[in-house]
């Protein structure tokens, strides 16, 4: 969906920057702005201020900087959807919804109704959990034992659910309510089950358990997980799946960790509540916990929003190394050149909380720089059980690691390890990338059989094909308007030469215009870079977790039609994940440049592949011309303005830095 973007100038004009910061950062008057410690950095003497006029928050130590929009999303870890829809629903504006059918809108309103009744049930009953605990002294004994102080109790929202079997009854007027069984609170008898009265059997969930409140990355009640006091089975109970809960997507402890993240600089992923609320109360505010369920790719996703590096701890015995195993699958995609996954193995007789009590804050740390990195660990998956003095063993071992090593985005990281592979095997590297990606046909080199070779560092440049292709050829996409397709007499085996666009200005008043391809002498002029980045995303929408937060801004921001198209597609991931073409194009239909979108796809070279050197260059140079056109803006208001003059200074600063690094990378 598109938002139009004289909405975001109106929200953000009723937005109030300094209580949405407020309510995650400690803010003190100082002049005419607030000041307080950075959430993005650690640090001891407060550089982060938030301007109350000009609605901007900027930290002096790091360089974050943005609106309301941006701070939920670098520091709550949502998507800009998510971001606008929560400020929307803060000020009471409805968001504009011109491109979805009234029954779209009906059940998207429907969902978000839902989603709120649910947390303020289940807020309700952690209340009244923490209540019960300062009642109880067998619970109170129990988190004692186990190291926990009231403080920590508190951060976490810890509570107890006593014994009885409807003591939530006296919590909630109507026990009956279907609420309290849809938020899994209640569990309702089977039919058949009813009591003396006619009516079905009803009774709470968790009784007699210490009390885990789980909550989402906006600090929302969602579920539960309870524990017992003693041994009796099971010992862990959480609550089942509902509308507000997915244990596939949900991770315990990440909204209280985010700080404790960019602080660590890494989130460890533990096992289990109670690792998480000890090793925060050791030091170790960064740990997170999966909910009694293998890692999923959601999870790991997830944890990428607000940090670049992840360490998931295991117990050392093969249970553990099972769920290593699941984490690794899980974590691969998303293992780019920038981001560190590692993997600790505990002692057999040890968890997280057990091995920091005995070796201390100290001891652990150092553990923990010791984890094992993804890349070690991949090769050890890979040739676990196999033989690698005999021919057939590692044989083996290149088909267990093909699978592995497929699933990585593409990078150095996967070139390094593709050499590693083949260095265990005995195989060369080339030729085992060649058994495991054959080309087609009788070609010997895919990079040969392209229709792009590379030039002198300034792109692609189209190579004839050396077989004559008729129009009948060329896949025909339905989508496609008709003003868009090549006209008669256009040869279609000559394919459009990509060629870098004229410099574009960048933000809400960059224009809003959907622009088609533009045509001279009947041909289409080549595509623009914005063009090539959204022919890749749409081909390639897993993609789009490869790039960074800022990238992502940098994209959403663009003009109309890539910049809507971009926030569109990431509505589409966030909600149904990756999918193919052919699913995207069904959810294209009736949005405002869903031609454009269509016309792109069908401009594609057929067996073109994407190169991701070139669309890393293609951002670098959006960036780059983003910037430019910020200076030129205060360069225009550094007069007159204080505010303006410094943050000119700041990014000519920033400027002159990366032509410098830009220069040092060409000389090397």
């Amino acid at each position: 969906m598109a938002i139009p973007q004289a909405f975001i100038q109106e929200l953000l004009a009723r937005a109030d920057v300094v209580d949405i910061v407020g309510r995650h950062v400690q803010l003190k008057k100082g002049g005419a702005n607030f000041m307080g410690l950075c959430p993005f950095h650690g640090e001891k003497s407060p550089s982060f201020s938030v301007s109350p006029t000009k609605q901007f928050y900027h930290c002096f130590g790091c360089g974050a900087s943005g609106d309301a929009i941006k701070f939920l999303m670098e520091h709550a870890g949502m998507t800009f959807m998510e971001a606008v829809h929560d400020l929307a629903q803060q000020y009471g504006l409805q968001v504009p919804e011109d491109d979805a059918s009234p029954q779209d809108r009906a059940r998207a309103a429907q969902a978000r109704e839902q989603q709120a009744t649910l947390s303020s049930v289940l807020e309700k009953a952690a209340v009244a959990y923490i209540r019960h605990l300062r009642n109880s002294p067998r619970a109170i004994d129990y988190f004692k034992g186990r190291g926990l102080s009231g403080e920590i109790a508190k951060t976490f929202g810890l509570g107890y659910a006593p014994e009885g079997w409807r003591s939530l009854a006296s919590v909630f007027p109507d026990y009956n309510d279907p609420l309290l069984v849809e938020s899994g609170l209640v569990i309702s008898g089977e039919a058949g089950e009813e009591n003396a009265q006619g009516e079905a059997k009803r009774y709470d969930r968790f009784r007699d358990r210490v009390m885990f409140p789980i909550r989402n990355i906006k600090g929302e009640c969602i579920g539960f997980g309870g524990r017992v006091l003693g041994d009796e089975k099971p010992k862990y109970l959480n609550s089942p799946e509902t509308p507000v809960f997915s244990k596939g997507r949900e991770l315990y402890g990440l909204f209280e960790a985010r700080p404790a993240l960019r602080e660590h600089g890494y989130a460890l992923v533990t096992e289990g509540y109670m690792d998480v609320v000890a090793l925060a109360q050791l030091g170790f505010a960064n740990a997170v916990a999966t909910l009694g369920t293998a890692c999923t790719s959601e999870h790991v996703q997830k944890l990428f929003r607000f940090t670049d590096s992840v360490v998931f701890s295991f117990d050392g015995d093969s249970a553990g190394r099972r769920a290593a195993r699941k984490a690794l699958d899980a974590a691969l995609p998303f293992a780019t050149d920038v981001r560190t996954v590692k993997f600790l193995f505990l002692p057999a007789e040890h968890d997280p909380d057990s091995y920091i009590r005995e070796h201390g804050k100290d001891g652990f740390a150092s553990y923990v720089s010791k984890a094992v990195p993804l890349s070690r660990f991949l090769l050890e998956a890979a040739s676990e059980g196999c033989d690698l003095d005999t021919a057939e063993g590692r044989a083996h071992m290149a088909s267990n690691a093909r699978p592995l090593w497929s699933l990585l985005p593409d990078g150095a990281l996967k070139r390094q390890l593709l050499a590693e592979i083949a260095d265990k095997v005995l195989i060369d590297s080339r030729e085992l990338l060649q058994l495991w990606q054959p080309a087609p046909g009788d070609a010997k080199n895919r990079y040969k059989n392209s229709s792009y070779q590379r030039t002198s560092g300034k792109g692609y440049r189209p190579e004839s094909p050396s077989y004559p292709v008729s129009s009948h050829d060329a896949p025909e996409f339905s989508g496609a308007p008709p003003d868009l397709r090549e006209p008669a007499g256009y040869p279609v085996d000559e394919p459009a030469f990509y060629a870098p666009a004229a410099p574009r200005r960048f933000g809400r008043d960059a224009g809003s215009a959907s622009r088609a391809p533009r045509r001279v002498a009947g041909r289409i002029l080549p595509a623009s870079r914005e063009d090539r980045v959204l022919r890749l995303l749409l081909t390639e929408p897993a993609s789009w977790d490869r790039l960074s937060g800022e990238e992502h801004i940098l994209l959403s921001e663009l003009p109309a039609p890539h910049g809507p198209l971009f926030v569109w597609l990431e509505g589409q991931l966030h909600e149904h994940g990756p999918q193919p073409w052919a699913a995207l194009r069904e959810g294209l239909r009736g949005h405002a440049h869903e031609h454009y979108a269509t016309a792109q796809l069908a401009q594609i070279p057929e067996g073109i592949e994407a190169d991701w050197d070139e669309i890393r260059g293609i951002l670098v140079q959006l960036a780059d011309l983003k910037l430019d056109s910020e200076m030129a803006e205060l360069a225009g208001r550094a007069e007159t303005d204080p505010a303006a003059f410094q943050r000119l200074r700041e990014l000519s600063e920033l400027s002159r830095a990366k032509k410098a690094a830009a220069k040092q990378r060409s000389t090397v």
